[in-house]
Protein backbone atom coordinates (compact mmCIF):
# COMPACT_ATOMS: atom_id res chain seq x y z
CA UNK A 1 0.00 0.00 0.00
CA UNK A 2 1.21 3.24 -0.75
CA UNK A 3 2.27 5.07 2.41
CA UNK A 4 0.30 8.07 1.52
CA UNK A 5 -2.83 5.76 2.04
CA UNK A 6 -1.41 3.73 5.16
CA UNK A 7 -3.25 6.07 7.72
CA UNK A 8 -6.71 6.27 6.40
CA UNK A 9 -7.96 3.19 8.34
CA UNK A 10 -7.11 5.17 11.34
CA UNK A 11 -9.58 8.04 10.17
CA UNK A 12 -11.96 7.13 8.11
CA UNK A 13 -15.67 5.44 10.14
CA UNK A 14 -15.36 1.49 10.27
CA UNK A 15 -17.33 -0.42 7.85
CA UNK A 16 -20.42 -2.41 10.02
CA UNK A 17 -22.19 -5.12 9.64
CA UNK A 18 -26.10 -4.76 8.67
CA UNK A 19 -28.17 -5.31 12.45
CA UNK A 20 -31.08 -7.86 11.46
CA UNK A 21 -34.63 -5.31 11.69
CA UNK A 22 -37.76 -6.50 11.69
CA UNK A 23 -41.18 -4.87 10.94
CA UNK A 24 -41.56 -2.89 14.03
CA UNK A 25 -37.90 -2.01 14.09
CA UNK A 26 -38.61 -0.93 10.27
CA UNK A 27 -41.83 1.35 11.28
CA UNK A 28 -40.21 2.68 14.19
CA UNK A 29 -36.90 4.07 12.51
CA UNK A 30 -40.10 5.62 10.00
CA UNK A 31 -41.62 7.31 12.37
CA UNK A 32 -38.30 8.70 13.80
CA UNK A 33 -37.22 9.71 10.68
CA UNK A 34 -40.28 11.77 10.02
CA UNK A 35 -40.19 13.46 13.72
CA UNK A 36 -37.52 12.45 16.06
CA UNK A 37 -39.33 14.35 19.13
CA UNK A 38 -42.53 11.99 18.82
CA UNK A 39 -43.05 10.52 22.36
CA UNK A 40 -42.97 6.66 22.95
CA UNK A 41 -46.52 6.72 24.10
CA UNK A 42 -47.52 7.91 20.47
CA UNK A 43 -44.81 5.97 19.05
CA UNK A 44 -46.43 2.87 20.53
CA UNK A 45 -50.12 3.55 19.59
CA UNK A 46 -49.39 4.14 16.10
CA UNK A 47 -46.76 1.18 15.95
CA UNK A 48 -49.60 -0.92 18.18
CA UNK A 49 -47.39 -2.32 20.87
CA UNK A 50 -46.70 -0.97 24.42
CA UNK A 51 -44.96 1.85 25.29
CA UNK A 52 -42.21 -0.30 26.90
CA UNK A 53 -41.57 -2.32 23.85
CA UNK A 54 -40.89 0.62 22.03
CA UNK A 55 -38.71 2.05 25.17
CA UNK A 56 -36.95 -1.65 24.77
CA UNK A 57 -36.17 -1.25 21.16
CA UNK A 58 -35.44 2.32 21.06
CA UNK A 59 -32.65 0.96 23.56
CA UNK A 60 -31.67 -2.05 21.68
CA UNK A 61 -31.03 0.40 18.27
CA UNK A 62 -29.43 3.10 20.04
CA UNK A 63 -26.92 0.44 21.78
CA UNK A 64 -26.28 -1.37 18.49
CA UNK A 65 -25.67 2.13 16.29
CA UNK A 66 -28.27 2.16 13.88
CA UNK A 67 -29.78 4.88 15.96
CA UNK A 68 -26.56 7.44 16.72
CA UNK A 69 -28.48 10.41 17.80
CA UNK A 70 -31.44 12.70 17.42
CA UNK A 71 -30.77 16.08 15.42
CA UNK A 72 -32.25 19.43 14.93
CA UNK A 73 -32.70 20.09 10.85
CA UNK A 74 -31.25 23.16 10.71
CA UNK A 75 -32.20 25.16 7.35
CA UNK A 76 -28.64 26.65 6.57
CA UNK A 77 -29.58 29.60 4.33
CA UNK A 78 -31.87 31.13 7.38
CA UNK A 79 -28.65 31.33 9.70
CA UNK A 80 -26.19 32.55 7.14
CA UNK A 81 -24.68 29.80 5.73
CA UNK A 82 -26.85 28.85 2.41
CA UNK A 83 -24.02 28.55 -0.37
CA UNK A 84 -22.89 24.67 -0.66
CA UNK A 85 -19.60 23.88 -2.20
CA UNK A 86 -17.79 20.35 -3.81
CA UNK A 87 -14.53 20.52 -3.18
CA UNK A 88 -12.36 17.63 -4.89
CA UNK A 89 -8.66 17.19 -3.15
CA UNK A 90 -5.87 15.58 -4.81
CA UNK A 91 -2.80 14.87 -2.69
CA UNK A 92 0.73 15.48 -3.34
CA UNK A 93 2.76 11.88 -3.93
CA UNK A 94 4.20 11.11 -0.52
CA UNK A 95 1.83 13.09 1.95
CA UNK A 96 -0.41 11.77 4.47
CA UNK A 97 -3.64 11.41 2.57
CA UNK A 98 -5.34 10.83 6.39
CA UNK A 99 -3.65 13.90 7.83
CA UNK A 100 -5.37 15.96 4.89
CA UNK A 101 -8.57 14.05 5.52
CA UNK A 102 -8.28 15.20 9.32
CA UNK A 103 -7.32 18.76 8.52
CA UNK A 104 -9.73 18.89 6.12
CA UNK A 105 -12.30 17.46 8.91
CA UNK A 106 -11.54 19.88 11.78
CA UNK A 107 -12.67 22.91 9.78
CA UNK A 108 -15.60 23.97 11.32
CA UNK A 109 -17.45 24.61 7.77
CA UNK A 110 -17.02 21.31 6.26
CA UNK A 111 -19.68 19.59 6.57
CA UNK A 112 -18.57 15.73 5.27
CA UNK A 113 -14.99 14.43 4.02
CA UNK A 114 -14.82 11.13 2.21
CA UNK A 115 -12.29 8.97 0.44
CA UNK A 116 -13.24 8.59 -3.54
CA UNK A 117 -12.23 6.05 -6.35
CA UNK A 118 -11.11 7.80 -9.27
CA UNK A 119 -8.68 10.81 -10.64
CA UNK A 120 -9.53 12.49 -7.18
CA UNK A 121 -8.19 11.73 -3.33
CA UNK A 122 -11.11 13.08 -1.71
CA UNK A 123 -14.35 15.15 -1.72
CA UNK A 124 -15.49 17.53 1.09
CA UNK A 125 -19.16 19.30 1.32
CA UNK A 126 -18.48 23.04 2.87
CA UNK A 127 -21.20 25.32 3.94
CA UNK A 128 -19.97 28.43 3.43
CA UNK A 129 -21.91 32.60 4.39
CA UNK A 130 -20.20 33.96 0.28
CA UNK A 131 -18.09 33.95 -2.57
CA UNK A 132 -15.56 36.14 0.41
CA UNK A 133 -15.87 33.48 2.99
CA UNK A 134 -15.11 30.60 0.55
CA UNK A 135 -12.13 32.84 -0.95
CA UNK A 136 -10.51 33.44 2.39
CA UNK A 137 -11.12 29.59 4.08
CA UNK A 138 -9.53 28.58 0.45
CA UNK A 139 -6.49 30.94 1.31
CA UNK A 140 -6.55 30.91 4.73
CA UNK A 141 -7.64 27.67 6.10
CA UNK A 142 -7.53 24.61 3.28
CA UNK A 143 -4.59 25.62 0.75
CA UNK A 144 -2.36 25.41 3.85
CA UNK A 145 -2.74 21.78 4.97
CA UNK A 146 0.71 20.26 4.26
CA UNK A 147 0.06 17.82 1.32
CA UNK A 148 -2.64 19.48 -0.75
CA UNK A 149 -1.59 19.48 -4.32
CA UNK A 150 -4.95 20.45 -6.02
CA UNK A 151 -8.30 21.69 -5.37
CA UNK A 152 -11.14 22.12 -7.63
CA UNK A 153 -14.23 24.33 -6.43
CA UNK A 154 -18.09 23.26 -7.53
CA UNK A 155 -20.51 25.85 -6.01
CA UNK A 156 -23.95 24.90 -5.77
CA UNK A 157 -26.29 27.00 -7.52
CA UNK A 158 -29.54 25.47 -6.88
CA UNK A 159 -30.42 22.84 -4.81
CA UNK A 160 -33.62 20.34 -4.61
CA UNK A 161 -35.44 21.17 -1.09
CA UNK A 162 -35.01 18.46 1.77
CA UNK A 163 -36.17 15.43 1.41
CA UNK A 164 -36.45 12.85 3.93
CA UNK A 165 -34.04 10.61 3.21
CA UNK A 166 -34.07 7.82 6.21
CA UNK A 167 -38.13 7.77 5.75
CA UNK A 168 -37.22 7.27 2.36
CA UNK A 169 -34.72 4.79 2.06
CA UNK A 170 -36.29 2.90 5.08
CA UNK A 171 -39.46 2.68 3.27
CA UNK A 172 -37.40 1.05 0.25
CA UNK A 173 -36.00 -1.48 2.22
CA UNK A 174 -39.33 -2.61 3.86
CA UNK A 175 -40.40 -2.86 0.27
CA UNK A 176 -37.97 -4.92 -1.17
CA UNK A 177 -37.90 -7.37 2.21
CA UNK A 178 -41.92 -7.67 1.33
CA UNK A 179 -40.91 -8.25 -1.98
CA UNK A 180 -41.33 -11.98 -3.20
CA UNK A 181 -37.63 -13.68 -4.18
CA UNK A 182 -37.37 -14.94 -7.55
CA UNK A 183 -35.48 -17.99 -7.48
CA UNK A 184 -34.98 -18.43 -11.19
CA UNK A 185 -33.43 -16.47 -13.51
CA UNK A 186 -36.87 -14.78 -15.29
CA UNK A 187 -34.65 -13.98 -18.72
CA UNK A 188 -33.74 -18.02 -19.11
CA UNK A 189 -37.33 -19.33 -17.80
Amino acid sequence: MDASLAGLAKVAAKPRAAVPLDDIDLALLRHLAEHARISQRRLAARLGVSAPTVSERMSRLERSGVIRGYAAQIDWDAVGYGVSVYLSVTAAAGYDTAEIMRSLWEIAEVEDVMIVTGSLDMLAKLRVRDHGHLRTLLMERIWQIPGMQRTETLIGMAEMPPKNFAAGLLDHIDRAAAAPQSTVDETTG
